[in-house]
């Protein structure tokens, strides 16, 4: 079970053209955007990666302007954690329930939650935020993840799971995001 106090967002690699030419890009931006905004309401760290971002171009504008707090850690290798920042930004958060999201499925998302499964924390696949240029790389990085120990879920699941009940404050704000 998600506890607020011990989860954070990773956000990969949700960049340039590739973001507008993956399996359901439309729907996939405005989850991702509910996402973001859900765990800002939930005041859950959010990491956010970037690949090659010279080659690949930069996250997309409708997700960067909700990050405008913060910026992007730029990454080479697939798996983020090979990137000491990235991996030491992930450490100094303290949190060790990480819900992850982007793109692609099969590569960076993949590669990134099975790095830290290999370093003993919880990873939760956010299904409805993920992707890849191919719905059949998604369910083979859906298999693959579930198979080293992740799980799955998605935007809903995830955010009713950390308020865990209705009489919250913030409840009627994030009723109103999934809405």
């Amino acid at each position: 079970m998600l506890e607020q106090e011990k989860t954070g967002l990773i956000i990969i690699d949700v960049q340039g053209k590739l973001a507008r030419i993956v399996h359901n890009s439309e729907k996939l931006a405005v989850n991702l955007a509910k996402l973001i905004r859900g765990c800002q309401i939930l005041s859950i760290p959010i990491i956010w990666a970037e690949q090659n971002p010279k080659g690949l171009g930069s996250t997309i504008p409708e997700l960067e302007k909700l990050l405008i707090h913060q910026k992007p850690i730029e990454k080479y290798s697939f798996n983020a954690l090979d990137n000491e920042v990235f991996k030491q930004t992930v450490i100094d958060s303290g949190r060790k329930q990480w819900l992850i999201c982007g793109i692609e499925s099969h590569i960076c998302v993949y590669q990134t939650a099975t790095g830290l499964l290999s370093n003993s924390f919880e990873v939760e696949i956010v299904a409805d935020c993920i992707s890849s240029r191919s719905a059949e790389s998604i369910e083979i990085a859906l298999q693959k993840l579930q198979q080293k120990g992740a799980s799955v879920t998605n935007i809903e699941m995830c955010l009713y799971e950390l308020v865990k009940d209705s009489r919250r404050d913030i409840f009627k704000e994030i009723l109103t995001l999934i809405k």
